[in-house]
């Protein structure tokens, strides 16, 4: 659920809580996909607070959950550490095989929500996260997904572009601090067959998403927490704020419903069942 970048923590429980806690309750689907069984162990991939995990681990004996931002994992372990069976800890998932636990062969099944889309971001380590992903698992074991597919927060990955780049950096400036990989299914199959998966089911959903009513979330609450990487670009805090503010000036009537003044953002969402082989 949090960016994979050990350089600055851009994530805090309670910005999170405010601007997205609707992200592991609209995780049913793929939890089902997962199908978490009495004798599992279970990896989750960019675990954030962790709230999540500790539902996962309700299923099964075993959960541990790994997150690149220490802010996270403080509150994950500060909420979960009395229940036994479930572990949090810090590491950068684009270099999972440098995490002191990494074990080849040691999860019956790996599991992450709205993480990947961060985590593959980065051209260089995208297909070494899988193939490590891929050595994690037992023959047989399962790699369950969601992330953000092809087209996802469209209206407002455009308006963060547009507000940044008329602070002065440019258009390829802007779109180069994009913090997110959002791929087709094409891409995705392509990527998980080069390391030994075999796809069992794949979807892609539109499912616009209500944002947070709360004072500090709403699209500027979202802006500021999601698109952190966009607005650290900017050299100072008034460049950031002007930034912000373009970007809910933009949007508000695109993503406001008339009849009750809700906003709602464009998101999609892939889903992944892969399998490693028996």
């Amino acid at each position: 659920m949090a960016l994979q970048q050990p350089e600055k923590d851009h994530w805090s429980q309670k910005a999170y809580s405010t601007s997205a806690s609707f992200v592991p309750e609209l995780a049913d689907i793929i939890v089902q996909w997962l199908n978490p069984q009495s004798d599992d162990l279970i990896l989750d991939l960019g675990c954030g607070d962790g709230v999540l995990t500790a539902k996962l681990r309700n299923s099964c004996p075993s959960v541990t959950g790994v997150d690149a931002s220490t802010n996270l994992v403080f509150a994950a372990k500060k909420a979960y550490s009395a229940i036994p069976g479930l572990s949090f800890h810090v590491q950068d998932c684009r270099y999972l095989d440098r995490w002191m636990n990494f074990q080849e062969g040691a999860y019956t099944k790996v599991f992450s929500n709205a993480a990947l889309h961060w985590i593959l971001r980065d051209t260089d380590t995208r297909k070494s996260v899988l193939e490590n992903t891929y050595k994690l698992l037992k023959a047989g074991g399962t790699f369950a997904f969601e992330m953000g597919g092809a087209g996802n927060v469209a209206e407002v990955h455009t308006a963060l572009i547009s507000a940044v780049s008329h602070q002065g950096i440019g258009i390829e400036q802007a779109r180069r601090l994009s913090p997110w990989f959002f791929p087709s299914k094409a891409i995705m199959k392509q990527l998980l067959e080069e390391v030994g998966f075999s796809i069992e089911k794949m979807e892609l959903e539109y499912r616009p998403t209500r944002l947070s009513t709360e004072e500090q979330g709403g699209i500027g609450g979202w802006a500021r927490l999601m698109g952190a990487q966009f607005l650290d670009g900017l050299d100072s805090e008034v460049e950031k704020e002007a930034a912000v503010r373009e970007v809910c000036e933009l949007l508000e009537t695109v993503i406001t419903h008339e009849e009750d003044g809700s906003m709602f953002l464009g998101y999609v969402r892939l889903r992944v069942l892969a399998k490693k082989p028996a």
